[in-house]
Order: C-alpha cells, then structure tokens, then sequence
C-alpha cells in the first residue's frame, strides 16, 4: 500500500501546475462561471479543439463558454462525479488536425471515439485512462506505432484503430488487457507475427487483423480463444498449413477470413463437419490443392463461401447444394473439372441454393456444353462468372429464365451459336461479356432494350451485318467493345447519343462509310478504336470536343483529307493514323510534338512535322505545279488509253517485259504499295547473307521476293546506326517521290516503321535487275568462271540511258537535281542491258533548303566530278545536254 501515496500525492500536482500555467499565459479563455469541484476536464477539451484545423460542419462552433462543457455537442458527463466528461464521441464530421495530448488527462473517460475523420499525427497519450473502455480512432490519417502504454488501459473492452498508417509490431502488452472483447486493426502497415499471447485474452470475441503485413503462422494458441466469433487474418504473408486449432473454437467461431494469404496444403476433410456453425469463410488467393471437402455441405449454415485463386483439383462436389442459406460461391480461378454429365451434377445441385445471389466458376476446365437447368437458378441469382473455361455448343435459350441477372460472362469459351433467344429477356442486365467465342449471327436489335447496360463486350466473334442503331437506347453504357467480328455497313450515327462512353472499340470489322459526327457528343470517351476497317472520307474536325479522349486508333482505313489542326489540343496520350490516305501538313503541337505516341505511317500525302517524326517537308505549290495539275487531270483518259495500249503490247509480245511493266505501273502510280517489317523480313528470309546482293556506304541490298504481288525486288536496308544513314533515307524518298524518267531505277514503295526488337527501321523497295550492276560488267573478278563482256551496242546503249537520265535530272525535272555519285555500281541493268541510274541517298536539290548543302566531299572518290569538290549552285553536267 506504501507505493500507492506518490501517486495520490502526485495527482494534484498533475492538475495543478498545467492550470496556473494555462491561466497564466491566457492560452485559453475560460467560462467565468464557476468550475465544478475538481474539474479542469473543460480546459482539456479547449486545449483539444485548440488543435482542430478544420471543422467544416461547425459542429464545433458551440464549444464555447456559453454553455457548461458537459452540454457541448459530442461531449458527456459523469452524473455522479459533476464536470468530470465519461465520453467523447466526434465520429464522422471530417475533422482534421493533431488529436491534443490532453485528451490523455481525461481521466474518467470511458469512451473515446474519433472515427471517420482526418486526424493526423501520433496517437495520443493513453496512460492515464485507466477507466478506458472503448477506443475508437478508426478511419482517420494516424501514423506511428501502437505504443506499449495501452496495456495500462486495464478496463479496455474494445479497441478499433482500423484504416490508419500505423506501422510496427502488435505489442504484445496487448495480450495483458483481460476484459477485451473486440481488437481491430485492420488496413494498417504492421508488421512482424502475430503475438501468441493474444490468446491470453479469453474474452476476445473478434479479432480482426486484416490487411496489413504480418508474417509467420497462425498461433495454434489461438485454440484457447473459446469465445471467438470473428477471426480475420487476410491479406497479410501469414504461411502454413489451415490451422488445425480453430477445430477447438468449433462452437462459437461463425466468420473465419484467411484470404490473400500464402496459405498452403491440402483443406482438411472434416472442415465442414468440424466448424458446423461457420456462415463466413474466405480462404481465397492462397495456395491450397486437393479436392473441395465434401463435408463443406454439413456446415449447413454457410452463407458465403469464397475458395476462389488456389489450386483446388477435381470435380466439384455435389453437396454444395445442401447449402439453403448459401448466397454467395466463389471457385474461380482452379484447376476444377466437370467433364460429363456426372461431373456437372453439382450444378444441377446448386438449383436447390434458393438463395444464391452470385456464382462464380470462371477460369477453371469446366467442358462441354451449360446444363439447361441453369435457367433454374435461384430467382434471386444476379451475377454468373463462367468465363475462362472450355465450354462449348450453343447457349441454351433457359437462359433467358434469369430475369434478375445483372452480370453474365461467358468470355474466353469456345461457345457458338446465335444470341438473339435470350439476350433480350435479361432487361436488368448491366454487364454482358461474351468476348472471345465463336457466336455467330447478327447483332439483335433486342439488345436495345437492355437500358440498363453499362458494359457490352461482344469482341473477338464470328458476328456479322450491320451495328444495330439501336444500341443508341442504352444511355448508361460506358464499355463498348464490337471488335474483331465481321460486322459491316456504316457506323449507326445512334452511337452518338451514347454520352456516358468511356471506351469503344470497333477496330478489326469491316465496317465503311465516314466516321459519324455525332460520335463528338460522347464527352466522357477516354479510348476509342475503329483501326483495320474500310472506313472513308475525312477524321471529323468535331472530334475537338472530345477533351477527355486519351487515346484515339484510326489506323488501316481509307481515310483522306488533312489531319485536323484541332486534334492538338487534345490531351491525347496515343494517336494512331497510321495507313489511310491523309494528306497535308502535320500539326506541331500537342500530341504531334512526341514521335513515340504518334503514329502517321503509310501516308504518303502526308508532309512537315515535328523533325522527329522523319517525315517530308512541305513544299509550296508553284502556278507552274497547279497548271500541271489540271493538265494532269486533262489527259487522265488520254493515259488510260495509252495504258489499254501497252498492255495489249505486253500480252502479244511476252512475258519476259511483263514483270516489268507491271512494276512500272507500281512505281507510277498514285497509290504505293503497304509492306511492313515482317513482309521484307519473309521476303529476304530474315534478311539473310545468303540473299545479300551488295552493300553501300548507308546500308544493305537484298534481293528478295514479296508474297503479296509475287515479284522479285531488290531492298535497300539503311542501317541507322551510322551517322548521316537516316537523312540518306530522307533525301533519296524526297528525290524520287517527284521523279519518273525510263532510265531511273524505279521504286515501288518504301518502308519506315520499327522491326521485331522496337528498333526504327528503314527500307527502300526497287524492281530487282536481273543482269546487276555495270561494275560486274567492267571489272571482272578474277574468281568469275565465265567473264562478262559487252558488246559496243550494249556500251553504246548503256552511255545513251545514263546520259539521258542525267540531263533529265538537271533540266527537265520540277526541281534540278545533282545526282553527285555517278559510279558504275549505281548503273543497274535489266534483261534487255537496259541502264538505269540509281541510289539518290546524296543527291543535291539545287536551290532547296531540305537538301544536304555542308561543303566536302559528296560522293565517291574517283567518280566526283570536279565541280562537286563543293555544294554547286548550278549543274555542271551541260556537255550531256547533246544525249536528250
């Protein structure tokens, strides 16, 4: 009894001294009505408001000297020790600050419950609350640890510090608080295991240390807790086996969540028969095998039922269906199996659930075709899951039975069949997912009247004909995914009016006509996909209004037109054009300035830019150009007439000229051939040695044979890893785009995309010539077997096309060109021993900005004719004048 009197002699002290200096400095202004015998809990309450920053109810606005404390909101007093506050209770009123330490002298404080705010900082002191009963600081912003001074709380019967950054070990002075009935802490950061000694508490009724990061295993001690009711674990690292010792705390023990765990082995046999009063059990994403216990259908009280993410083997038993009182089954996610009819008996037993609310069997090895009694589920059934499995057939049209579903998924199946029976019975539907089957058909038009859909997703189908308008009735739908099916016809401008979309995608279809204005009214799309479709005309220039789109695919349509100005604004994070037929300028602004997000590939009309796109410059359009133009369109017919001409000449005189001729007509027309990586990549054979055919000072040829036309090619490969390759590969496409002469190598397309490792890749397509180049001809190698010779004629021949080429380029041509590398190597021949002169990656446009004009050398040494030592202002070719 001797060490009691310090701390009855120290207790006034303690209230004392804090008063005189609170009084002193006039920190706080205190009622001028006298205080009741004893008390100074008023200025602890002032000192606790003093700390509150934020009160945006004013619930705190009558805590003033107006009234006595204990008539103040949230506030009540003791009614046999006057003045002295028993509870303190300010939950959900959005409060923010620190929690004052003088709460800690609240000394015949029995509740204290802070939930639901925005209170900061440490948890306050707790020592001296030794009537303490019920702590609540749930659901605010708390961090630290959980101090060790709790244990002083002796009378504590509930603690509750869920949904805070509480970091650290449980304490195990935790296990010392004899009268606790409820521990929750939940939705924090501890760490560390759990304290065996929390079993010492044989009055606990819930424990509920969830979500956290605790490790180890599940006390066996935990068997002495015979009161238990609710023990949570889940989400945390705990290890082992199914915990053997909750058998002991059979009878009481009604909700056990192990969920999100690393729990392993096999589920004990007897788990049902053991725990028969359980209603919850989670033992989902942990890592048990084995079979589902039969016995679970003894737990004849089971409500829900989670077993979903493990690695669960077999078929599923039949005595699920003893569960009456079962609303919610959750298997996804195994290695289940149900193979015939007697495997599927469980299903058929599952009918007798009358109240099952959810079934999910998704992404297990469930076969062949759905039972027909599915269309005798619970009337109460609202969501099925069984995507993921290997389902077959047709679905049947029962069904259509379940008028209260919201939720079906059938995805990733190999279902087929029609959808019209039953789709337009499940009007309470709000998600269909039916992607990645092979249901076949049209699009009904009964899907119009399931107006409560938020999300269709009928991708990756065999359906075909038109989109059904309408889909325009489904008013509240965010996702709509149409793609890879066959679907055809124009986009229904009834799309438009669907303004809650945040997704669409039609990409993969062969839908055509113009992009629908009316798609600018769906002010909340985020994405939207329409690419590899036949769609015409121009982008729409209301899509400007579409400020929330992130993310737009037209790409592989025939589009034409410029590119709207106004697509700049837009925060789009990913723009794909790329092969369609746009022409014009490219905006520079937005997301035009970052070439690792736009796409504008295959474009050929397409011009300017940002430098890093690597794409043409825009040139302005000369009174000389515009009269060509309409001249052009003059004598469209005259061509056309002189191309019947020349293809009645290739059919009666051969076919050694056809390939020729065809090649002509490729490299002349308006439309370029689309190769991609992967089709020169074939065509080489992964560009193989074997298909080398010479190298030069930017990159490599190879011939190859291209699947699509079958025609042999010759393809120049720039290698961009040495300097000066790249603008090679800009200055011969901005050459040959303008030119067409009989004796210039003809193009037939060029290719700039990136090839398998995400590296930029660039190539030139030529008609191959059979006979190589003249340097064969001229300087034999001594390891030639049988040297090749040319005949006068041939060299006559020869002289005559190159310098007719030549004076082509320096005086006939829209812009004068300087080929400045006249060589050999670069004069190709055909069968014929026709020349042709080629290989334009350092040619000059006299008197153009975008050509290469830095003084040196330009050429090959040998070969330089002595007036391009240095960038020439005019030709110097003037003696080939007499060759045109």
């Amino acid at each position: 009894m001797a060490s009691m009197r310090p701390r009855r002699l120290g207790k006034p002290t303690t209230l004392i001294f804090p008063t005189l200096l609170l009084l002193s400095l006039g920190a706080i202004k205190i009622s001028s009505a006298p205080l009741p015998d004893n008390s100074t809990d008023v200025l602890w309450l002032e000192a606790f408001k003093h700390e509150i920053i934020s009160d945006p109810s004013g619930w705190l606005s009558s805590w003033n000297s107006s009234s006595s404390h204990c008539l103040w909101p949230g506030v009540k007093c003791s009614p046999t020790h006057p003045g002295r506050v028993v509870a303190l209770q300010l939950f959900g009123l959005n409060l923010a600050g620190q929690i004052s330490s003088s709460i800690g002298n609240l000394t015949f404080l029995t509740t204290l419950n802070l939930s639901t705010n925005g209170f900061s900082g440490q948890l306050p002191p707790l020592d001296h609350l030794q009537k303490l009963q019920v702590l609540d600081l749930s659901m605010n912003q708390l961090h630290g640890s959980i101090p060790y001074a709790i244990s002083n709380c002796s009378n504590l019967r509930k603690v509750d510090l869920a949904k805070n950054f509480l970091i650290g070990e449980i304490p195990p002075k935790v296990g010392l608080l004899p009268n606790l009935s409820v521990l929750r802490l939940s939705f924090n950061n501890l760490t560390g295991a759990i304290p065996p000694i929390l079993a010492n508490i044989t009055s606990m009724e819930k424990l509920i240390l969830s979500y956290n990061s605790l490790t180890g295993s599940i006390p066996h001690e935990f068997g002495k807790l015979t009161n238990m009711s609710r023990l949570s674990l889940g989400g945390n690292r705990l290890s082992g086996g199914f915990p053997q010792c909750l058998f002991n705390i059979s009878k009481s023990l009604q909700i056990l969540g192990l969920e999100s765990n690393m729990l392993s082995n096999k589920l004990p046999s007897n788990i049902g028969d053991d725990l028969p009063n359980l209603q919850v059990l989670y033992l989902n994403h942990n890592m048990f095998e084995g079979q589902i216990p039969a016995s679970l259908g003894n737990a004849l009280g089971l409500e829900r039922l989670e077993l979903g993410t493990n690695y669960l083997t077999g078929e599923i038993t039949s005595s699920l269906g003893k569960l009456s009182n079962l609303y919610y089954l959750n298997l996804q996610q195994n290695n289940l199996e149900a193979v015939d009819k007697q495997s599927w008996e469980f299903f058929n037993g599952l009918t007798n659930c009358t109240s099952l609310e959810v079934l999910s069997l998704a992404g297990n090895q469930l076969q062949g075709t759905i039972p027909n009694t599915i269309g005798n589920f619970s009337s109460s059934l609202t969501e099925i899951y069984l995507g993921g499995n290997k389902l077959s057939g047709m679905v049947r049209t029962s069904v259509g039975n379940l008028g209260s579903l919201y939720f079906l998924g059938l995805e990733y199946n190999n279902l087929t069949g029609t959808i019209e029976e039953w789709t337009g019975k499940l009007t309470k539907l709000q998600g269909l997912n039916l992607q990645v089957n092979s249901f076949i058909g049209s699009l009904p038009s009964s899907l119009g009247q399931l107006t409560q859909l938020t999300e269709l997703n009928l991708g990756n189908n065999i359906f075909e004909g038109p989109i059904p308008p309408t889909l325009g009735n489904l008013q509240q739908l965010s996702l709509l995914n149409l793609n890879q099916n066959n679907l055809q016809a124009n986009i229904p401008t009834q799309i438009g009016s669907l303004t809650t979309l945040v997704s669409l995608d039609l990409s993969s279809n062969k839908l055509t006509g113009k992009i629908p204005d009316t798609l600018s009214k769906c002010q909340n799309i985020q994405t939207m996909q329409m690419a590899q479709n036949l769609l015409v005309g121009t982008i729409p220039i209301s899509f400007r209004m579409l400020q929330s789109l992130s993310m737009l695919n037209l790409s592989h349509n025939s589009l034409s037109g410029a590119i709207p100005v106004s697509l700049n604004e837009l925060q789009l994070s990913e723009l794909d054009l790329s092969y369609n037929h746009l022409e014009g300028e490219i905006p520079r602004n937005g997301v035009f300035e970052n070439a690792a997000s736009t796409y504008l590939g295959g474009n050929w009309g397409l011009c300017g830019g940002v430098a890093s796109l690597h794409m043409p410059l825009c040139h302005a359009v000369s009174r000389r150009s515009e009269i060509e133009y309409y001249l052009i369109r003059a004598l469209i017919p005259l061509f056309g007439f002189m191309s019947i001409t020349m293809l009645a000449y290739i059919t009666i005189f051969g076919k050694k000229r056809s390939q020729r001729r065809k090649l002509l007509f490729l490299s002349f027309g308006k439309k370029f051939p689309r190769v991609s990586y992967n089709d020169l990549s074939r065509a080489t054979g992964n560009f193989s040695e074997a298909n080398l055919i010479g190298r030069g000072s930017y990159g490599s040829v190879y011939r190859g044979k291209l699947t699509q036309s079958k025609i042999q090619v010759a393809i120049k490969v720039f290698d961009l890893s040495l300097k000066c390759a790249d603008r090679s590969f800009v200055t011969e496409c901005d050459v040959l785009r303008s030119i067409r002469h009989r004796s210039l190598l003809p193009i037939l397309t060029a290719c700039s995309t990136i090839d398998n490792n995400s590296e930029a890749f660039k190539a030139l397509i030529y008609e191959f010539m059979p006979k190589g180049n003249l340097d064969t001809w001229l300087h034999h190698k001594i390891s030639d077997r049988s040297p090749k010779c040319l005949s006068l004629a041939q060299r006559a021949t020869v002289v005559v096309c190159v310098a007719d080429a030549l004076a082509y380029l320096h005086y006939d041509c829209e812009r004068q060109i300087v080929h400045c590398d006249v060589k050999p190597t670069n004069i190709l021949l055909d069968d014929d021993m026709n020349a042709y002169l080629g290989d334009f990656g350092i040619a000059s446009l006299v008197g153009h900005s975008s050509s290469n004009t830095s003084v040196g050398l330009k050429g090959t040494i040998g070969y330089i004719a002595p007036g391009m030592y240095t960038t020439p202002s005019v030709p110097k070719y003037k003696s080939f004048k007499r060759f045109h």
